[in-house]
């Protein structure tokens, strides 16, 4: 089987590494950017992800990364995995690059079997199809996690094909073979059903996740331990003790934007419980924020260890710690960070410190998102709402 994919970002690179390690298989990853193509050829991971990295160094891959500019052959599927950032001026996600992609594959092959696989505005796969004369599109959303994506591509809790097709069906056997997990649910609906699946997911979880964030606030304004309600609540089968870990707030590339797409797709329809959500999550870091400026001493240092979004993530787009970081540094709070993986001196004019025992040293306050085990020596210090221990 031939398969072209076309990004190499957290989504595209494990579902590519997942497909690859079947030796029917063969993909090409297609990306722009040079060094990440040479990265991958070179079996050295772009992204965090220690399945990823394992399976670079450990196993046989028949993978191979090239520039879009090569693309020119005739390909079996064509997996679309670009990204799809929310424009705030239009209030729509902004699907260019999904749409320049098709555009190029439909001239090579007018009847190329294609699945998005990029978080989409619902109704875009139909009107795609039509625009481009094509019936062989479909949307296969990706329920993946930063720094866990490869393993979330071998333990799926549900593979979803917006399309009954056979072509559909045949996509879902691939997903499914080259997992390790074995009894996994493959659900087919229509390309707007799954569409919205993507997006009511997510804003689910970015439900949940405030809902246990504003319970903490409470508990902090109260002076009662969050945890003791916590464990009250998600004892309820019903409710489960998943993301029930409180933090920051939700950041990442995923569910800021997708809560925007849905409350625009709502736009015309009583929705005020999912149109609060982001609002929520806004609201708690400057909670957060003026939290950490009460512990704070005079003209005493505060030091962010880590602005990743999750543990295994190097990835910091929308970081709920940066808009913390902005808060307090319009109050005039002196700020270093510690984070091995920025490699400049200075992050938006901050100081950022090499040295993890300097960074302690020099740090009235610790302030992280996850609780690290190289900050048990100063847990004294440490400012946090983790709480279990996990992402």
């Amino acid at each position: 089987m031939k398969i072209a994919v076309f990004g190499a970002g957290y989504v595209g690179l494990s579902l590519s590494v997942l497909l690859s390690r079947k030796s029917n298989n063969t993909i090409d990853l297609f990306d722009i950017n040079n060094e990440v193509i040479n990265k991958i050829n070179k079996k050295l991971s772009p992204i965090s992800d220690k399945d990823i990295t394992y399976s670079f160094d450990r196993e046989k891959l028949n993978l191979k990364a090239k520039n879009i500019s090569s693309f020119n052959n005739i390909y079996d599927f064509y997996i679309i995995a670009t990204p799809t950032n929310y424009d705030e001026k239009t209030n729509f996600f902004d699907t260019s690059l999904v749409e320049f992609t098709i555009k190029n594959i439909i001239k090579t092959n007018k009847d190329a079997v294609i699945v998005i696989k990029s978080t989409i505005p619902i109704g875009f796969t139909s009107e795609i199809s039509k625009r481009f004369s094509n019936e062989n599109i479909f949307f296969s959303p990706e329920f993946l996690r930063e720094g866990m994506a490869l393993h979330d591509n071998f333990y799926p809790s549900r593979i979803v094909i917006g399309t009954y097709k056979k072509i559909g069906i045949n996509f879902g056997n691939i997903l499914k073979n080259a997992a390790k997990k074995r009894d996994i649910k493959i659900l087919y609906m229509k390309s707007t059903e799954a569409e919205s699946v993507k997006l009511f997911a997510n804003t689910y979880l970015a439900m949940r996740v405030s809902f246990f964030n504003e319970l903490d606030t409470y508990s902090i304004k109260k002076r009662i331990l969050t945890k003791n309600i916590i464990d009250g609540i998600s004892s309820d089968p019903r409710i489960g003790d998943s993301y029930n870990n409180p933090s920051f707030g939700y950041g990442g590339y995923c569910l800021p934007k997708d809560v925007k797409q849905l409350s625009a797709e709502l736009k015309n329809i009583k929705s005020p419980l999912i149109k609060n959500i982001n609002y929520s999550n806004e609201s708690r870091k400057e909670i957060i924020a003026k939290d950490i400026y009460k512990q704070l001493g005079k003209n005493s240092t505060l030091g962010i260890y880590k602005i990743s979004m999750k543990k295994e993530s190097d990835n910091h787009r929308t970081s709920a710690i940066l808009k913390i970081i902005e808060i307090l540094k319009y109050r005039g709070v002196k700020i270093i960070i510690y984070d091995p993986s920025l490699k400049n001196k200075s992050f938006n004019s901050i100081k950022v410190e090499k040295s993890l025992t300097k960074f302690k040293n020099d740090s009235y306050l610790i302030v992280t998102n996850r609780i690290d085990k190289y900050l048990k020596d100063v847990s004294e210090k440490v400012y946090t709402r983790d709480i279990y221990l996990t992402n």
